[in-house]
């Protein structure tokens, strides 16, 4: 996987100093999996407006990616911001996950259930289980110490079940 940081650290180098096309190739590279995301998290129609919000700092902030971390890492703990912020000014965010285009009556079990977590569980789960993050890079994703983002996972795991069982607290 390092090489594959390694482009990312050059891409967004080039973007830093201006290179648009670089930086479009950072986006077709990661819109997908960010999109997913923020959609799993229950933004609906917002999620392209959060990931696009997401893009635009992450162009603005680009000189300031240090290659630590997968820029990947880097570009979700930005959309994560973008999002708590967008919940901090109480703007809406939509109950259905996909939109528009499905209802609250064909909605999968699993997102109904994510959708009663908390956010921040929600947000652990999606990483974790979803997505395939290691539990060190979800928490530096969600700005978390290691421990909490395990009992955090550990959480909604637990209430999945519940849920599943027909237990829901």
């Amino acid at each position: 996987m390092r090489g594959a940081n390694d482009e990312d650290v050059a891409l967004c180098a080039r973007s830093a100093a201006g290179d648009e096309q670089a930086f479009a190739l950072l986006v077709a590279k990661h819109e997908r999996a960010l999109r997913g995301f923020l959609a799993r998290l229950g933004t609906g129609n917002m999620a392209d407006d959060i990931a696009q919000e997401a893009f635009i700092k992450a162009w603005r902030f680009a000189g300031q990616y240090d290659g630590k971390a997968r820029f990947s890492t880097w570009l979700t703990r930005i959309a994560w911001r973008c999002w708590l912020d967008r919940c901090r000014r109480r703007e809406p965010v939509p109950e259905a996950i996909g939109g528009d285009r499905v209802d609250s009556s064909e909605r999968s079990e699993i997102d109904d259930m994510l959708m009663r977590l908390s956010p921040a569980e929600r947000a652990a789960l999606v990483l974790c289980e979803g997505h395939g993050w290691t539990h060190a890079e979800a928490a530096a994703m969600l700005g978390l110490p290691l421990g909490t983002l395990k009992s955090t996972v550990a959480r909604a795991k637990e209430r999945c079940r519940a849920m599943w069982r027909g237990d829901e607290r």
